[in-house]
């Protein structure tokens, strides 16, 4: 049986967009205070803009860390874990209640499309005090996958 040799592909900023919209499962890193990482597993998408958005709320650690540093770094996955994967960074912006109502529709429509009721979608983040991460990439990894490396193909 052929062995899967690794790859990685270098893209330019709207090869990575491109390959970060479908994929929704990341890995948010954050900085503590104490400059270790704090990892946290979301949901996320791409605004319009070309943005990471992550819907979170505005007590979590991340939220905090993010604030406080001001930048952050996203690993996003594909659906299968051994499929390709990238790394990105960039500054992190916090939108706090109230002015994350709008933005908070925006997010959700980069993940899941329409919703049934605007109205009330809108409510419910209001009702729940949502928060809302935007990172603009400014450097990435190459897209990756994992096996073997090139030496070991035969």
């Amino acid at each position: 049986m052929a062995r899967t040799i690794a790859t990685t592909t270098e893209v330019d900023l709207e090869g990575l967009l491109e390959f970060v919209r479908p994929r929704h499962q990341m890995v948010l890193i954050t900085s503590r205070r104490d400059g270790h990482p704090q990892s946290s597993p979301v949901t996320g998408g791409v605004d319009d803009e070309g943005r990471v958005v992550i819907s979170t709320y505005p007590e979590r650690a991340k939220t905090a860390n993010a604030r406080r540093q001001g930048e952050a770094t996203v690993l996003v996955l594909s659906d299968a874990f051994n499929d390709a994967w990238v790394q990105l960074e960039g500054p992190c912006e916090v939108i706090d209640p109230p002015d994350s109502v709008e933005p908070l529709v925006d997010y959700y429509r980069s993940i899941a499309g329409e919703h049934p009721d605007w109205d009330e979608y809108r409510q419910a983040m209001r009702d729940q005090g949502k928060s809302l991460l935007r990172i603009t990439p400014t450097r990435w990894s190459p897209i990756a996958t994992g096996g073997f490396p090139p030496r070991l193909a035969d």
